[in-house]
């Protein structure tokens, strides 16, 4: 797998490389020089700070040779897991630490740092360029009351993969949408597991949102409103349905004796050792199989997230980076157009052949290499659009966290009585009379 992960970074430096001259925020130079030094922090993706593992780190040397010397960008990782990401870049931004000028961010917590004032309004000239041609999620996400506080970088969407032959035992006909509910009754004909993320972190919020969503409901009635006056979604006929199919899942254990246990990583486990007939899970599976080299890889196929409700298009996962800059920098001006190399259609393509992670721009997946190396790359650019993103309020980090823990363990779900709970707990955690 790292060999291949390699191989994929290298290809993808040739396609930035190829192609650095014509970014032309970027310049043009061979031989870059010092410039402004700009300090970017990123989440993990495999490349660590060295350019030459790929990844963010990759990017970051290649618009900095193409700068002119204009600038150079600095990496610095963050954590692994998205909640102490936000947590370590809180701490920073809250001391107005100006040695942070770029951000790779969790599209979840763009509102929450800018209603704090953390984040510098992308400037008029770049709007138009970083959001255009971007699926409409993404750019949702960037946006916090009518502004735009961030680029959107990459976008990430859940898949439906399962095993053709499987799916055919259990008589399910995978040419049209499938239901959770058939899914369930497929998986148990087959004596098999579904793959899914019902551990208590946010991949657990991930799935519980999209669930309602599908459904036709929103964990947020009015995700821009102050804390008191939220309104949540969670005790309706969309709530409910998802609740009863978390524990369905539970309860006729399709989702693995470890349910309460499994992320992204485990759910491949499960796939991949042959437990489990379906899973959802996000692009970066498949490199992953094909790395693996998975015996039974022709046998392995993908279809539209799976339906809440019959007769109501499924509402896929949102996942991704959005790039913000630092309100507190010293160096913004520098910082945004570094910001427009970095997610420039061409960086983009590079970056999701390097590490897997799928483009937010729509051009890319007409890419040649982008399509070799994702035979569904349309899936997933039609999985982006029809996307939902996760509640978009600047309490997100206190919803989600009331969420997973009233929702946790899964087998613990209670359609008549979890949604109820939970909303309780979060009005009153919003007025200040509990804490989470």
């Amino acid at each position: 797998m790292q060999r291949r992960t390699r191989r994929r970074a290298a290809a993808a430096a040739a396609v930035l490389t190829a192609s650095a001259l014509t970014l032309g925020a970027c310049g043009s130079s061979d031989e870059a020089g010092q410039g402004e030094v700009l300090n970017w922090y990123i989440n993990p993706d495999g490349g660590g700070s060295d350019p030459a593992g790929g990844g963010q780190a990759q990017l970051a040397k290649q618009c900095t040779d193409a700068s002119g010397g204009k600038y150079t960008i600095r990496v610095q990782v963050l954590p692994n897991s998205a909640s102490d990401q936000r947590q370590q870049l809180l701490r920073r931004l809250a001391a107005n630490d100006a040695g942070v000028d770029i951000m790779s961010i969790d599209p979840v917590f763009v509102a929450e740092f800018a209603e704090a004032g953390f984040l510098a309004k992308v400037p008029e000239q770049y709007a138009e360029e970083f959001v255009g041609d971007a699926v409409d999620p993404i750019v949702s996400s960037a946006m916090w009351k009518d502004d735009i506080y961030a680029a959107p970088f990459w976008a990430n969407t859940q898949l439906l993969w399962y095993r053709k032959s499987m799916a055919e035992k259990a008589g399910l006909d995978m040419s049209k949408p499938v239901t959770w509910d058939q899914l369930i009754e497929a998986a148990k004909k087959d004596d098999k597991y579904i793959s899914v993320q019902g551990r208590r972190y946010e991949g657990y919020m991930v799935w519980i949102n999209a669930l309602i969503e599908g459904g036709g409901g929103s964990i947020l009635e009015n995700p821009g409103a102050d804390g008191a006056e939220l309104k949540f979604g969670l005790d309706s006929e969309a709530g409910t349905k998802a609740a009863e199919i978390i524990q369905k899942v539970a309860k006729e254990g399709v989702g693995g004796p470890a349910l309460g246990s499994t992320d992204e990583t485990t759910s491949l486990d499960m796939f991949q050792n042959e437990q489990s007939a379906f899973m959802v899970n996000w692009p970066y599976v498949y490199a992953a199989m094909s790395g693996a080299e998975v015996p039974w890889l022709d046998d392995v196929a993908w279809a539209r997230y799976p339906r809440t409700v019959e007769g109501e298009e499924s509402r896929p996962p949102l996942g991704g980076i959005e790039m913000g800059v630092n309100q507190a920098s010293t160096k913004q001006d520098a910082a945004w157009e570094a910001v427009k190399c970095l997610t420039s259609e061409e960086s983009q393509a590079a970056y999701m052949i390097g590490t897997g992670n799928p483009a937010a721009r729509k051009k890319v997946y007409d890419n040649a290499e982008v399509r070799k190396i994702f035979p569904m790359a349309d899936l997933i650019r039609e999985s982006l659009d029809a996307g939902a993103p996760r509640p978009l309020t600047q309490y997100y980090g206190d919803v989600s966290s009331g969420i997973q823990r009233e929702y946790s363990p899964p087998s613990a779900v209670n359609p008549s009585t979890t949604p109820k709970q939970t909303t309780s707990l979060l009005q009153e955690v919003m007025k200040g009379d509990a804490l989470l």
